[in-house]
């Protein structure tokens, strides 16, 4: 059954950098604002960096949800589940941070990750709660491979297109919330 700990132990972290995929959610402080869930890929863009804190690499996509959520009011949570091996979801609540490569932050953070097409920012979160529960009802799937078409596409674009790209479809949440300036970041 459902446990909370006190932090992020090694056998959390062992099972959190074992999973292919996580999920994150955050929503607007307005009651009537759209909640966000946001699946998120590629094993080697989450990062538990120490016991209370963790990153993800923000890969450019088709919204910014996320980021203009974090930036109102930096509620968020992720969530790792068993998709293989023995069933177990692990949910970290905490409070969510966007660095930009314009920040001071940056190379130090994005230094956790290999490179990649089209990262856009790198999401801190203060971990304030850490639990994990059964995941008795989580199906079993098998992992065929990572898709490879964000990054492909992201490829393809120069800094300049992927800037352009991110001021028309990443300036603002569906909402409204302000998420990525004009320079992208």
């Amino acid at each position: 059954m459902g446990r909370v700990h006190e932090t992020i132990n090694d056998r959390l972290r062992d099972f959190i950098e074992a999973q292919h995929v996580f999920f994150v959610g955050t929503a607007p402080l307005e009651a009537d604002g759209h909640i966000n869930l946001s699946p998120k890929g590629h094993r080697d863009t989450f990062a538990v960096l120490d016991e209370r804190t963790v990153a993800y690499l923000d890969l450019t996509g088709s919204g910014a949800e996320a980021l203009a959520h974090l930036r109102q009011n930096g509620r968020i949570v992720v969530m790792f589940c068993a998709f293989e091996g023995p069933p177990n979801i692990v949910r970290l609540h905490g409070r969510g941070t966007v660095h930009t490569p314009d920040d001071e932050s940056w190379s130090s953070l994005v230094a956790h990750f290999p490179p990649r097409p089209g990262v856009r920012a790198v999401v801190t979160v203060d971990v304030t709660r850490v639990s994990d529960s059964c995941g008795f009802a989580v199906p079993l799937y098998d992992h065929l491979g990572d898709r490879d078409l964000l990054e492909s596409w992201a490829s393809r674009k120069s800094d300049d297109e992927l800037s352009a790209y991110r001021a028309t479809k990443n300036a603002t949440s569906i909402d409204g919330l302000p998420a990525l300036s004009s320079s992208g970041s």
